[in-house]
């Protein structure tokens, strides 16, 4: 691409030109102005991996592991490491800009994008993105930070205005933003779908003076997938792109409202300005505009995702050590996750892998014996997918799938597409085929489906359009006739319509859907933006559920240890829909408790985004948390479980014994147009100390194979003088860890800070505002890798003002508070004396500050 000489080409540019600019071309493109050399870009999703321009059909990619699972690293480098990784799988796809990383709050479990986010505390999130940032952007790609601001709920979430302090938006919503513009340059940041306070974050003038003036942002920002409301309020107010094109609010609409004056024309230059500097940062990666699509599955891809994987699982309980696990006992593998590769969250996180995973192939590929298997429990809230349970007509995984203008019964029609679908659920915003004559168009998927036992077997349909499913020519279930509303696809789908039939064990099915797109759905009109086509097709065979249990526990009492996968997948943590509960899908955790008291080797690997429900804690003696974990999903867990493997990771969020003990449970969902946040700064391990409410689990807990100790810490402060009023000052925490185990492992070393006792309420003439802080804050963080009796010493840098301010509402600046602050060296939120450190800082003399 071109050099791109932004001055010259702004008095070259028309108003029309230069409004064109401010628009996507389609969902995936940027408008390039060819007669002036100004390319086409290419963004894409996103928050676990780089799809290319395909929800539908598109190339294989390396899915990395979730947003809390990258948190719950607390590896800095590393992270840097796995945003070069994505930087360059989006040079395979020509993409230009990576819609990530996420780096909004975990309010709640029950947030339907949790998964996405990397922590409930604003420090791990600022300084992992940041990581993330500058591993992308070393390759020449962007990245694109996200959501600004508040996009913590799924729940109405473009009708709703967070209603929040300002103390709580600067302190907990804002500073991972300000941190990663602070250790990063990020080309690019996206809005919110929400408001913040009345307006909106794509209009909100409040918001863009906290990024233009005192954050010094010059990037580009782009709204959020039709996240623009209106025209002349988020062009005036600092809106640069409008996303996806064609532009609604943009285009035409725009250029009058120039002509009228509602939006001055130096507005307009100041939008397309941004525009084209960041086509210019683009322009010097080389990588082409409308380049093709390629993959890139290799060795080296596999380790790191392996790796990265095993530093994120984290080992929450080992009673009497019961892990590692052995490899030549007798074993028995139970659970809904065991046999599905359950690698990423639903919505943005969709894609399609290089390859996956099971957990049940990955810990058969480590025992002497094979394991035996039965579910115990179903999870899933829609039924799995048909396609990999079908063959198509030359033999292949899959249904095949063909594409017509014409509906059934139209003699002689013309198949104008064919494909092989393994996956039986898709958005087709993107699906293109030039011979299509409409938006109205029909297809067929065919497939054989071989029973291999006798049983009840459900069909499901999920549409946006019209279907019906045909087993052996009889109509099974009719998903045209009549539609009623449901929640998939962004909330524009219908229900899953389902019917069964009995099928025999060794007999082949013919299952053929007959589908028609989004024009002939029945659906009211429910404003959805992203009312594209889209079809899911699923079944399975019915069980009892009470009976698949007790099959559960007769295996268990015959086997020598259990693994039991459970948890949640793509169907319960989705964009577009939060969870109601914290509860495991159906009966698991009645299944759970049942083999627990039936065989006491029993270890629950649990697969989720965010914190889920643990009644049976007490009588399971080991469990991992192994998120959503991509490509390398069951091969990471039975590293874990086997030992080749020392887990190292620490949570990135707090598991709450109950959903009522969360300090957004009266307050999360949206009301009137809002969602008030009246747990104020108090979110996650601020609150349960605060309150004294026990957790299941803390923040920052992780086991490991082999045990640390820390010592001599100590404290050192840095002046270096910047040039501004306030001197930087630099805390450097220093502490040795020792691994007094028998196995290499690693330990994070966590740096709390906790304030001064509260002062008495100040006289008049005082000047500093008394304010309720939380206990303690995270203000840094390392992690080491150590050799059995190996020491080392690790040094955390903390930048002064970070450390001990909070925000003044009064002067709306950060107040440096003067006192004796204590700083605490642990290995999670919880100080305890045989694994927590304490020293003090005297932060001397009070003073105020703005910008980064």
């Amino acid at each position: 691409m071109a050099n791109i000489d932004v001055e010259g080409l702004l008095k070259k540019l028309s108003v029309s030109e230069k409004v064109d600019l401010l628009g996507g071309y389609d969902f995936w493109h940027t408008k390039g102005i060819a007669k002036y050399a100004i390319p086409s870009l290419r963004f894409s999703d996103g928050p676990n991996g780089v799809r290319g321009t395909k929800f539908f059909n598109g190339k294989p990619t390396a899915i990395f592991p979730c947003g809390t699972a990258l948190g719950a690293t607390f590896n800095l480098p590393l992270l840097r490491e796995t945003g070069e990784k994505m930087g360059e799988e989006a040079k395979l796809k020509s993409v230009h800009v990576i819609l990530g990383p996420t780096i909004n709050m975990h309010r709640s479990p029950l947030g339907g994008r949790g998964f996405e986010s990397i922590s409930e505390d604003p420090v791990l999130a600022g300084l992992a993105a940041a990581a993330l940032v500058n591993g992308i952007q070393n390759t020449g790609v962007q990245a694109t930070i996200k959501h600004f601001v508040c996009n913590d709920q799924e729940h109405r979430r473009n009708a709703m205005y967070a209603i929040v302090t300002q103390r709580a938006l600067r302190e907990i919503y804002l500073l991972p933003f300000q941190l990663v513009f602070r250790d990063s340059k990020p080309g690019a940041l996206m809005t919110a779908y929400n408001g913040v306070n009345g307006s909106y974050c794509s209009e909100n003038t409040d918001l863009y003076k906290i990024l233009r003036k005192e954050w010094d942002f010059d990037g580009l920002v782009m709204s959020d997938w039709y996240g623009t409301y209106s025209t002349t309020a988020a062009t005036n107010a600092g809106l640069d792109l409008e996303m996806p094109g064609p532009a609604r609010f943009r285009g035409e609409v725009l250029k009058f409202n120039v002509g009228n004056d509602k939006v001055p024309r130096y507005v307009v230059n100041e939008r397309s300005r941004s525009v084209l500097k960041f086509v210019k940062k683009c322009a010097s990666s080389g990588i082409p505009e409308n380049g093709p699509e390629t993959t890139g599955d290799t060795p080296e891809t596999s380790e790191l995702l392996r790796r990265l994987g095993i530093e994120g699982t984290v080992l929450l309980k080992n009673d009497n050590n019961l892990l590692p696990l052995k490899k030549d006992k007798k074993t028995v593998v139970l659970g809904p996750n065991a046999k599905i590769a359950v690698i990423h969250g639903g919505g943005s996180a969709v894609m399609e892998p290089y390859y996956n995973v099971t957990p049940f192939a990955g810990i058969s590929a480590k025992l002497t014996t094979p394991p035996e298997f039965t579910v115990g429990s179903y999870a899933h809230m829609l039924l799995p997918h048909l396609g990999p349970q079908c063959t198509t007509p030359d033999g292949k995984t899959g249904m095949l799938m063909r594409v017509y203008n014409d509906p059934p019964g139209v003699r002689d029609r013309e198949c104008v597409d064919k494909i092989v679908v393994i996956k039986t659920e898709a958005l087709l915003v993107d699906y293109v085929n030039p011979r299509l004559k409409s938006a109205l168009w029909y297809a067929d998927f065919e497939g054989t489906f071989v029973a291999d036992e006798d049983a009840k077997y459900d069909f499901g349909v999920v549409v946006v359009g019209s279907a019906k499913l045909f087993v052996d020519g009889v109509l099974v279930v009719d998903n045209a006739t009549t539609q009623r509303q449901g929640d998939s696809f962004f909330g524009a789908a219908t229900v899953e319509e389902q019917g069964s039939i009995q099928i025999k064990k060794g007999q082949s099915y013919q299952i053929k859907v007959e589908y028609a797109s989004a024009p002939t759905s029945k659906l009211p009109d429910n404003n959805s933006s992203f009312s594209s086509s889209a079809f899911r097709f699923g079944g399975t065979k019915e069980i009892d559920p009470e009976g698949e249990i007790q099959k559960a526990v007769a295996l268990a009492k015959d086997a020598e240890q259990v693994i039991i996968c459970a948890g949640l997948n793509a169907d319960w943590e989705q964009e577009g829909l939060d969870r109601d509960t914290m509860d495991l899908p159906g009966l698991m955790d009645k299944m759970i408790a049942a083999v627990a008291a039936a065989n006491p080797n029993t270890v629950v690997v649990n697969q989720s985004g965010t914190p889920v429900g643990m009644p049976w804690i007490d009588a399971v003696p080991a469990v991992v948390q192994a998120w959503y974990g991509g490509n390398e999903t069951g091969n990471i867990i039975a590293d874990v479980l086997f030992g080749d493997a020392n887990p190292s990771g620490k949570l990135s969020v707090s598991f709450p014994v109950r959903l009522s003990d969360n300090p957004a449970f009266l307050n999360f969902r949206a009301e009137g147009g809002r969602t008030l946040y009246g747990e104020d700064i108090y979110i996650g391990y601020r609150f349960y100390e605060m309150a004294h409410r026990p957790v299941l689990f803390p923040f920052g807990h992780g086991l490991s194979y082999t045990t640390f100790t820390f010592s001599d810490l100590k404290l050192t402060e840095n002046k270096a003088s910047d040039g501004g009023l306030v001197p930087r000052v630099t805390l450097t925490v220093e502490v040795t860890v020792t691994n007094t185990g028998s196995v290499e492992g690693s330990q994070v070393v966590q740096v709390y800070f906790a304030p001064p006792a509260l002062k008495p309420q100040p006289v008049a003439t005082v000047e500093t505002v008394v304010v309720v802080r939380a206990q303690k804050e995270l203000k840094g963080f390392s992690k080491v890798k150590l050799a059995p009796g190996e020491s080392k010493t690790v040094k955390v840098d903390i930048e002064r003002k970070y450390a001990v301010s909070y925000w003044d509402e009064v002067r709306g600046k950060w107040c440096a508070d003067d006192g004796v602050y204590d700083v605490i060296v642990s290995d999670s939120s919880v100080i305890s004396d045989d694994k927590s450190l304490m020293t003090q800082y005297n932060n001397a003399q009070t003073f105020w500050w703005k910008g980064l």
